[in-house]
């Protein structure tokens, strides 16, 4: 790879890796084609103890955004309060009263999905088609989120590199998830930890937890480790339906080229139109994996369906 020449790179590995037509001219899902109804039943069978964990961070004020391309925390707000019960203010009949509130937040500010709207290649979206086209001032009207919605579910697989080759179950900033890594990470855990067609793929690298440990930071768009450009190949080869990290941005930072910005999105959504999780928690079920040996269970993941959204909330679920 050719640190100097990142145009080159993209292009090549976009013409590689692309799957543009595969599923016809009008298609919307991208790889969530390989997400069967066979696909879900594997899943589903997977369930054996039934103890479930939420893979989702929180949504509060006290997040991991600090406002880069206008991304902010949320901002949740009360419309009415057990104060206004209690003063009787609320209109209501029979000394009935309640609570309702509201919340302000870019879509992709805590743990969420990346849609086929939201990263083009030279001005140009899944499928092949212009990106203006696709996405306009009233959002995406083609492939907007609520395209997959009931579909993100299914068997999920956790590669805990962190913990396979870090340093307390964590990876360094700027360390590139190669294909040997995975691979090494794979024959590690063992026969629970395969990859292939349809599967819904997690990749923890400890990038949470020392946020967590230390504060945010630059959590948000800082270094970090991820996941590496020369693994587009493998993304499109495997055929799985999504992948999912714990950090802000899922490829590894500072990126591997010496002038590039997420060059890996640029080829994975608009080429691959290959789904992209950012920010899960893996903590907490990566240490469950890590104690039954078990790397493989059913995944729930459905975005909030917010027509024409280009990335959506989500609270994911698995259950072992």
């Amino acid at each position: 790879m050719d640190r100097t020449d990142p145009e080159a790179a993209i292009a090549a590995a976009a013409k590689r890796c692309s799957n543009w037509g595969r599923w016809g001219a009008d298609d919307v899902l991208g790889t969530l084609n390989f997400l069967d109804d066979a696909k879900r039943r594997e899943g589903a069978a997977l369930v054996r103890r039934g103890v479930s964990f939420s893979l989702a961070q929180r949504f509060e004020a006290d997040g991991p955004q600090k406002g880069w391309r206008r991304r902010t925390n949320p901002v949740h707000t009360m419309l009415d309060t057990g104060l206004d019960a209690e003063r009787g203010t609320q209109g209501f009949p029979h000394g009935i009263g309640g609570a309702d509130d509201v919340v302000f937040m870019p879509l992709q500010a805590s743990t969420q999905w990346d849609g086929l709207g939201h990263i083009f290649d030279h001005g140009v979206a899944w499928n092949g088609r212009r990106a203006g086209d696709v996405v306009t001032s009233e959002g995406d009207r083609v492939t907007g989120i609520e395209t997959v919605s009931g579909r993100i579910a299914g068997r999920g697989v956790l590669l805990d590199v962190g913990r396979a080759l870090g340093t307390d179950g964590e990876l360094p900033d700027g360390f590139a998830i190669t294909v040997a890594h995975l691979e090494e990470t794979m024959a590690a855990q063992g026969e629970t930890a395969r990859v292939g067609r349809g599967d819904l793929l997690l990749v923890r690298t400890g990038r949470l937890a020392r946020a967590r440990r230390e504060g945010w930071g630059d959590y948000a768009g800082g270094p970090a480790p991820g996941l590496s450009f020369t693994t587009a190949e493998w993304l499109h080869g495997t055929e799985i339906a999504a992948i999912a990290t714990d950090t802000w941005g899922f490829e590894v930072r500072p990126n591997e080229f010496d002038d590039a910005f997420q060059p890996l999105h640029q080829v994975a959504i608009p080429h691959i139109g290959l789904f992209l999780g950012e920010m899960w928690d893996l903590d907490t079920l990566a240490a469950d994996c890590a104690a039954d040996g078990r790397y493989e269970f059913w995944l729930t993941a459905d975005p909030l369906p917010v027509t024409g959204a280009v990335g959506a909330p989500v609270a994911p679920i698995a259950v072992k």
